[in-house]
């Protein structure tokens, strides 16, 4: 009898056992799945965070060539400057309306008795931005402004002869050798030697027979006299050559190079 009961003892604690087993093994299962399932909404989530982001980058870059896209970059002659806010001015000039532009800590500022210097002075004199700052706040003053992305490089104040006030200017015609001065103004030496500053004009008509440019062939089948840019005319004078230069109150109208 006890050998009975204990075998039934023994089949019962073993089915016990196997459930338990089964159980355990059941769990375990669904603990793994369970983790597999986690593991994979995490790397959707962390995907989707990924895209977005990689979005959000591809936004900030077109928003960046935006900004760049805007920055201006030219000559613009025979302008008036006027300040807009701290390190932020406007340039008017006839016929291209208003540019707004920056100031840098390297743009140059040259005056000639309005911004700073003398205005008897042959000599433009290098100003500082808070000079800039201070004459532009008072009235617009004439000026030049060279300006790259939207940053002017560099500020030059016209004279008062270029401005065309009281016939001020030198008139007459001179035949010598042009140099280049300073952005927008030049000499011309006669044959004594004597030096004679000019300015140039949107207006002034640049002709080259192969110094400023064009051809120097001007004989029978050659090529003629070509009008040229005052970008031109500023590389060549910076080399020097000969020209033959008309001045009305102190402004180029015509510089013709000695073909």
């Amino acid at each position: 009898m006890k050998n009975r009961h204990l075998r039934k003892a023994v089949v019962a604690t073993a089915a016990i056992t196997a459930g338990l087993l089964m159980t355990a093994c059941q769990s375990s299962t669904a603990d793994s799945s369970s983790g597999k399932s986690g593991t994979g909404a995490a790397a959707v989530a962390e995907k989707a965070s990924d895209s977005k982001g990689s979005k959000g980058s591809k936004g900030s870059k077109g928003s960046k060539g935006s900004k760049n896209s805007n920055g201006v970059s030219g000559s613009f002659k025979n302008g008036k400057v006027t300040y807009l806010a701290p390190g932020k001015y406007i340039v008017s000039v006839p016929g291209k309306g208003d540019q707004q532009f920056l100031v840098a800590d390297d743009t140059e500022v040259y005056g000639v008795g309005t911004i700073c210097g003398d205005a008897g002075s042959e000599v433009d004199a290098p100003c500082t931005l808070d000079q800039l700052e201070a004459a532009t706040k008072k009235a617009a003053v004439s000026a030049d402004v060279e300006m790259r992305n939207g940053i002017a490089t560099l500020v030059t104040e016209r004279r008062a002869a270029q401005q065309g006030n009281g016939g001020k200017g030198v008139n007459g015609t001179w035949f010598g050798n042009v140099s280049c001065l300073a952005p927008g103004k030049y000499t011309v030496s006669d044959m004594k030697g004597t030096e004679q500053q000019f300015l140039v004009a949107e207006d002034t008509r640049i002709w080259g027979y192969g110094d400023i440019c064009g051809d120097a062939n001007t004989g029978e089948g050659g090529q003629g006299g070509t009008e040229c840019t005052e970008a031109e005319l500023e590389t060549a004078a910076k080399k020097g050559f000969s020209a033959e230069v008309v001045i009305s109150n102190g402004i180029a109208t015509t510089v013709r190079d000695d073909h």
